[in-house]
């Protein structure tokens, strides 16, 4: 019983770090200029002390309230006007409030190495805005050798992902713009650190085959101060395609199928001087879900843009 309590999390953990992740610059409506290069430093919390167990809101049982930090460094490129790459590095650490009377110590380490390309396919402007269209592909792999099945204190799912997604944006000339998004996460196979597990039938074997997901976004949001300024409201969605639920009395495993539905807010302002300096903040919570933690979110960060191969002055 304890040990189901006590194991039950960081599945989820990792499984919504990946779509954080992979959910920041590859899918806002902005895009670099030709030959201009941007950088991030972003620090995220997050913390729960909630979870679904299948459709069952649960309590955290021994594990107290479970934490998560990351920091993130993240870059953009634009290869061309209409082409942006990027690649980003996340370190992370777990631990939680109560670690199980100090049997179970929290884990640190890099996580995931993240690859994106982003392509600008239509940028039309009308008599009422501007209607813009994109797509995306993500590429993240593990770099270091964590234990994915050490929950919930594990740094990640220790799977590689590849997401597509398509993206559309329409702002009106007031600097009130709506954004959609909507994609699939394909996962591969997670090697647990046990040779047995359960998922619907008996598996002899240490490789655990992660459930693929859909994810949806939509914002709402606006520029301020002459685009100095945005702010944004959002809802985003992780549905798994497959999977099965926590049985009871039982840790949960990567195979689990993990629902979530978010709204969040988010904010970037863009200094004037010095140039290229910006600040960016997040807040976001799991309001629904299947098999997830009901997770709360905030992050800061810095960036700083400048023309690679042509400095601006």
């Amino acid at each position: 019983m304890k040990k189901y309590f006590r194991t039950l999390i960081l599945l989820f953990w990792g499984l919504v770090l990946s779509f954080i992740c992979m959910a920041q610059t590859p899918t806002d409506g902005l895009m670099m200029p030709k030959g201009d290069i941007c950088f991030l430093l972003n620090y995220e919390y997050g913390q729960f002390d909630h979870y679904w167990e299948g459709e069952t809101l649960r309590k955290n049982g021994t594990i107290a309230q479970v934490q998560r930090r990351t920091t993130m460094v993240m870059a953009a490129y634009g290869i061309t006007n209409r082409l942006d790459v990027y690649a980003g590095l996340p370190f992370v650490s777990t631990n939680s409030t109560t670690p199980n009377g100090g049997k179970f110590a929290g884990a640190s380490g890099i996580q995931d190495l993240t690859l994106g390309l982003k392509y600008e396919a239509l940028r039309r402007k009308g008599e009422n805005g501007e209607l813009t269209a994109f797509g995306s592909v993500v590429f993240s792999t593990p770099v270091s050798n964590y234990l994915s099945d050490y929950q919930p204190y594990s740094l990640g799912i220790g799977a590689p992902q590849i997401a597509w997604r398509g993206l559309i944006e329409f702002e009106w000339k007031n600097g009130f713009y709506l954004r959609g998004n909507g994609g699939y996460i394909w996962k591969g196979y997670t090697q647990a650190e046990r040779e047995y597990y359960y998922n619907e039938g008996s598996y002899f074997t240490s490789w655990m085959d992660v459930p693929s997901a859909w994810t949806y976004e939509a914002v709402l949001g606006k520029w301020f101060m002459e685009k100095s300024l945005r702010i944004e409201l959002n809802y985003n969605a992780s549905h798994s395609t497959s999977g099965d639920d926590i049985r009871a009395y039982n840790a949960p495993q990567p195979t689990n199928r993990v629902n979530m539905d978010r709204i969040g807010a988010f904010a970037q302002y863009f200094f004037r001087n010095p140039k290229g300096l910006g600040l960016v903040a997040s807040y976001s919570r799991v309001i629904n879900g299947r098999n997830a933690p009901e997770m709360t979110t905030v992050s800061a960060g810095i960036t700083y843009q400048f023309g690679l191969f042509h400095p601006k002055n």
